[in-house]
């Protein structure tokens, strides 16, 4: 069972895993900062459904969920930058 008092550790969490991001870039671990922070505040405010709130499997199945679909929903928006990997036509060592 979850304990009332455990929302905190969600967001906790998330904080440590953006802190991961910066030290880190490369949108890895966006998803599951905002995934912890969003069930943190879920758990917070009440607005958690009860199946969720009863249950740290349940939980941390929603965080899955949401960590992913966060990322993806980044990733669509936010997209691959055109020139981000380079490719070279010749060898500078030719010349």
């Amino acid at each position: 069972m979850v304990e009332d008092n455990t929302w905190w550790l969600w967001l906790a969490a998330g904080v440590v895993i953006a802190i991961f991001e910066v030290a880190f870039p490369g949108y890895i671990f966006v998803g599951f900062a905002l995934g912890s922070i969003a069930v943190g505040l879920m758990l917070w405010t009440g607005l958690a459904p009860a199946w969720m709130a009863d249950s740290t499997v349940n939980a941390l199945l929603v965080f899955a969920v949401l960590s992913v679909l966060i990322w993806l929903l980044l990733r669509i928006t936010l997209g691959v930058r055109r020139g981000q990997s380079k490719t070279f036509d010749r060898d500078i060592n030719e010349d």
